[in-house]
């Protein structure tokens, strides 16, 4: 489809909301005019979106898409399409697969896989271990360098500081990091012993052992002048940190929504298992932190961190069940609803969800509706009501932490590149994804 035409939809920007027409042609935004002055123009397909919301579309940047090794759980195709379903146009995949993508060979297989399975656009993280600083060095695709300083897979954990000394010494990508100290998790877990329940999790991992790390990572940082990426903050603590000890274009963080949506212990209660993930879901005022910095801009994008067990692995209780829940289908629809209770505006979102992860990892193209950026967008219908239910999603595992919940506004149709790869329901082949691209000046920091 070499042109399509947008009339009449309310279109979000960080500026505010106004009834713009748009034009697409040969996957880009071609025209942005006010309603009416594209009437007369013959597009091969016109979509009248008046009562329509009109987003650009959303980045998650912290998926886990378990293909190779895991695809029971998930892989590039479902975990794809449930990102489309959810108005998810881009995604950054992590490097916890089996084989784990420590080299830059296994890196490049991923992508070579992605172009055939995925049905929005994509980007993977190398993963770090204490001894394949080569590798990273070598890994010119990736979007970043993932670093597990505590919780982990396989050979994936660099807890020792000379080894992230290493890390953070060499080289120039963004490095973001899982940040809880090893350690601390390790001698929490050993003063539990054997009777540590699901109740005793987010005090194993403690919000100490996640500031810890945290605090390490930012002075590695600073010292060697490194873009650092601090994933799913969780405590308030780790705030107040950034809060005093952020650099502009330096150091970011993200937030997922599960850790101020769901909080401990009334969801363990209602979950059980299933509300298990690493970091771990935490008491009420961590939530209240994370989305107050949030809206202050100490944390600068929202992220899933879609890390998808199967109902059978979950209920096999703590601590034999995996740490881990999906996200990425219900990212948006969550923020939509707290953007219909007055709690966060539309520019919000676009802010945290589309420009946010665009701008800090440097995406060409991508997260904003402008003249010249790629047409991935999503249409919103802010006055639908739909309730989560387990079973009738698209992520292969088929559950939520969020089943049961009615939500007001979700997404119905979802372009990427100016394809609509869902519609009303419907997806189109899969194939369609290509890499995003990653501006190489942007790894010359600092970034305003």
């Amino acid at each position: 489809m070499a042109s399509l035409l947008i009339l009449g939809a309310e279109i979000v920007t960080p500026a505010g909301v106004e009834p713009k027409d748009i034009l697409i042609e040969n996957e880009k935004i071609s025209r942005i005019e006010n309603p009416g002055s594209l009437s007369s123009f013959k597009a091969d397909e016109i979509v009248n979106a008046q009562g329509l919301t009109l987003m650009p579309g959303v980045i998650d940047p912290q998926v886990h898409f378990r293909e190779p090794g895991n695809t029971h759980k998930e892989d590039l195709e479902s975990g794809s399409r449930a990102a489309a379903a959810g108005g998810v146009t881009a995604f950054l995949d992590m490097p916890n697969t089996n084989p784990p993508a420590t080299t830059a060979q296994a890196l490049r297989e991923k992508i070579a896989l992605a172009k055939t399975k995925c049905h929005v656009d994509f980007g993977f993280f190398v993963g770090a271990t204490p001894d394949n600083l080569e590798e990273l060095l070598a890994a010119k695709e990736a979007c970043g360098i993932k670093i597990f300083m505590g919780s982990s897979t396989g050979t994936l954990l660099v807890s020792q500081r000379p080894d992230l000394e290493k890390i953070f010494a060499k080289g120039h990508k963004l490095i973001a990091v899982h940040a809880e100290d090893d350690n601390m998790i390790k001698a929490n877990r050993e003063a539990m012993g054997d009777k540590a329940t699901l109740m005793d999790h987010p005090f194993i991992r403690s919000p100490e052992a996640a500031l810890k790390a945290t605090t390490l990572a930012v002075e590695l940082a600073k010292k060697n002048n490194r873009r650092l990426h601090v994933l799913h903050l969780t405590t308030e603590e780790e705030v107040r940190f950034l809060e005093k000890e952020k650099v502009q274009g330096l150091i970011s963080a993200e937030v997922c929504p599960q850790h101020f949506l769901l909080q401990f212990p009334e969801d363990y209660e209602r979950l059980g298992t299933y509300a298990q993930m690493n970091p771990p879901i935490r008491e009420a005022r961590h939530g209240k932190a994370l989305w107050q910095a949030l809206k202050d801009g100490i944390i600068e994008c929202t992220a899933t961190d879609h890390a998808p067990h199967t109902r059978e692995e979950k209920a096999k209780g703590y601590p034999s069940a995996p740490a881990g829940m999906p996200g990425v289908e219900t990212l948006l629809p969550v923020m939509l609803n707290r953007v219909n209770q007055g709690l966060c505006s539309l520019s919000d979102l676009v802010r945290w969800m589309c420009e946010g992860p665009a701008r800090l990892y440097g995406m060409v193209g991508k997260g904003k509706i402008e003249v010249g950026y790629d047409a991935d967008l999503v249409l919103v219908d802010m006055k639908l009501e739909r309730k989560v239910q387990n079973g009738h999603l698209q992520t292969k595992v088929n559950w939520s932490p969020y089943d049961g919940r009615t939500l007001k506004g979700w997404p119905i149709m979802t372009l990427v590149r100016g394809r609509f790869v869902y519609r009303d329901g419907k997806f189109n082949e899969p194939g369609w994804g290509k890499p995003i691209q990653f501006d190489p000046a942007w790894e010359k920091i600092p970034h305003k």
